[in-house]
């Protein structure tokens, strides 16, 4: 079939809009989450922290998504994010982490917690450590965190992890 330059102008006209259309469709376009859907991200989030599957947790992080705790040095990338969570649970085997709050931030979340655990696992003290804390995230398109900065009273959590008990 040959066409001339009149014809070839006009398919131009109709498929270049058409194609700009297919185009757009395919490309993710995540709005962000409103807080129904940031609370009940943040419900599972604790879940799988609490879960003892390392595994799991790393899932709610993007492929090269960051763990930072306390100003340490951060986990880079869903395996050190993995390794991270498994060095918790494993200290900590009876971990509960529970949502107290989600506060939207401008482009971050906070995401306050109260966790618990004894620290039961190797070597550990043996002490019970109750502490409260938050994580400010970032997400990306597909709706996983792509930076997760944690705070918590490394003070207090020191106190309570190395407490001697005292004789009555």
């Amino acid at each position: 079939m040959i066409f001339n330059l009149n014809e070839r102008a006009r398919i131009a006209v109709i498929a270049l809009p058409v194609i700009v259309l297919l185009v757009a469709a395919c490309e993710p376009k995540v709005e962000p989450m409103d807080a129904s859907e940031l609370t009940e991200f943040a419900t599972r989030y604790a879940a799988a922290w609490s879960s003892q599957d390392p595994v799991a947790f790393g899932m709610f992080y993007a492929e090269e998504g960051s763990l930072t705790v306390n100003d340490g040095e951060p986990s880079v990338g869903r395996a050190a994010v993995v390794d991270t969570a498994r060095a918790f649970m494993t200290a900590f085997p009876d971990m509960t982490v529970r949502l107290v709050e989600i506060r939207p931030e401008g482009s971050r979340v906070e995401f306050h917690w109260h966790w618990t655990g004894t620290n039961t696992g190797p070597d550990g003290t043996g002490n019970a450590v109750d502490l409260r804390g938050y994580e400010e995230w970032t997400f990306d398109d597909n709706g996983l965190i792509v930076e997760s900065l944690g705070h918590y009273d490394d003070g207090e959590y020191q106190r309570q992890l190395n407490a001697v008990a005292e004789d009555n």
